[in-house]
């Protein structure tokens, strides 16, 4: 089955506003183009919000950036030999409460940011990179459902919907009668001694859409959502690094703030320039697991070996976490999201990488961020680690998402190139 990578299929449009920005290029060498809203090819479909570009604030205006370009997102998917493509994917830019980002940076970096002293339009100055990689089970209906929502769940979800979320769990008995609320714990009720709760954060809020995702989804259709779930792995990627005119770009940013939120067993690495150093940002959420093993031991469910010799929960659950699957919430099965937060250093990481199963069982985490060192970009990053998974014989559904990181060596490359060029030149004079 050929790869289809997703940039192939969406023309790559850079969208502007006003004649100002005619012919600009910005700092990352993207070019903005003369009329508003405008694509050279046919098969461009406008979007609105966020949906199609990153925006970046300019002295003459705003400069969108295409997602679709093959430099910023790659991303490669393949139905394998299924006979149904139930893996799904989204990358968007989405923006989020300055104050609740601001908390986020305090609580878990310990620097003061305040994107309200930038004077920019909030919008602009509290925008995220939201890319997510859900991995269907039992239907494609669940991993569908949170790609075309789980974003605007994300924007549009409020701290007083933290009861609501709650009290849907709860209501789901068994496991879920005892639990305390996990990450958003202390926005259930009011302090007793009548002080307002913590301020609400990134993580928070992420906890919260995933709970009002799996919510809305189960209401959508009981049905189906009793037997089809998805697996999760979301990162957010936040510039801390602002410049005279705007934000800088998560793809050229000193300091870039990524939280990860992940349910199943999709799978986030991050590679370091360090010698190709791999980090996974993400645990697998099988029941034999160390940390869903002591979670879910009070309900004293079985956990049997299928013929493939994975361990399944009640003998027919093979992730101990996702959205959907409601039928075993009351052994729990959850859609609580595990985190993961990093300040990352620009010079200092390569690639984000994010696959689903069908990519990791059959390569290793090496394997995946070495097939993607020395590609040209993320989409031949992503193409080479799908390409690779197929060769030796993954025959799942299977998705690669890459996001390079700063790219600092550039400028030294086209200079020892041309520098090269101009030798040989003398050479055969």
């Amino acid at each position: 089955m050929k790869a289809n990578c997703a940039e192939a299929l969406l023309p790559e449009c850079i969208f502007a506003r006003g004649s100002a920005l005619a012919n600009e290029r910005t700092p990352d060498g993207y070019t903005a183009s003369l009329p508003p809203f405008t694509c050279s090819s046919s098969r461009c479909v406008a979007r609105k919000g966020f949906e199609a570009s990153l925006n970046l604030a300019t002295v003459g205006g705003v400069v969108r950036i295409p997602l679709t370009s093959p430099n910023v997102v790659g991303i490669c998917t393949s139905r394998g030999t299924r006979d149904h493509q139930e893996d799904a994917f989204k990358a968007v830019a989405v923006s989020l409460p300055a104050e609740e980002l601001s908390q986020s940076v305090q609580k878990h970096h310990e620097i003061n940011w305040d994107p309200r002293s930038f004077g920019l339009p909030l919008e602009l100055a509290t925008q995220l990179l939201f890319v997510g990689v859900y991995d269907g089970h039992g239907g494609r209906d669940a991993s569908s459902f949170l790609r075309d929502n789980l974003h605007q769940v994300l924007e549009n979800t409020k701290p007083e919907q933290v009861a609501e979320a709650y009290q849907y769990l709860r209501e789901q008995g068994g496991y879920f009668r005892r639990w305390d609320g996990g990450e958003l714990a202390p926005w259930i009720e009011t302090p007793p001694d009548g002080t307002s709760p913590a301020p609400f954060d990134l993580v928070a809020r992420t906890a919260l859409a995933f709970l009002m995702a799996d919510k809305q989804f189960a209401e959508a259709n009981p049905q189906v959502a009793a037997t089809c779930g998805a697996t999760a792995s979301v990162a957010l990627l936040h510039s801390l690094d602002w410049r005279e005119g705007g934000i800088t770009p998560f793809f050229s940013a000193k300091r870039l703030s990524v939280t990860v939120a992940h349910v199943g067993d999709t799978r986030a690495l991050l590679c370091h320039t360090d010698g190709g150093r791999v980090e996974p940002l993400t645990e697998t959420h099988h029941a034999e697991a160390r940390r869903e093993s002591a979670r879910l031991r009070r309900m004293a469910s079985s956990r049997v070996m299928d013929s493939f010799g994975e361990s399944r929960f009640l003998g027919a659950v093979a992730n101990t976490r996702c959205i959907g699957d409601s039928q075993y919430k009351r052994h729990g099965v959850t859609p609580e999201p595990t985190f993961t937060t990093r300040l990352l250093e620009g010079p200092h990481y390569a690639y984000l990488i994010l696959v689903s199963d069908g990519i990791t069982e059959t390569l290793s985490d090496d394997e995946i961020v070495d097939l993607a060192r020395g590609a040209r970009d993320p989409r031949a990053a992503a193409q080479a680690i799908l390409a690779f998974a197929e060769e030796l014989g993954s025959q799942d559904n299977a998705t690669v998402i890459v996001i390079h990181g700063p790219d600092a060596t550039r400028e030294l490359r086209d200079y020892r190139r041309r520098q090269a060029m101009g030798s040989e030149r003398l050479h055969r004079m």
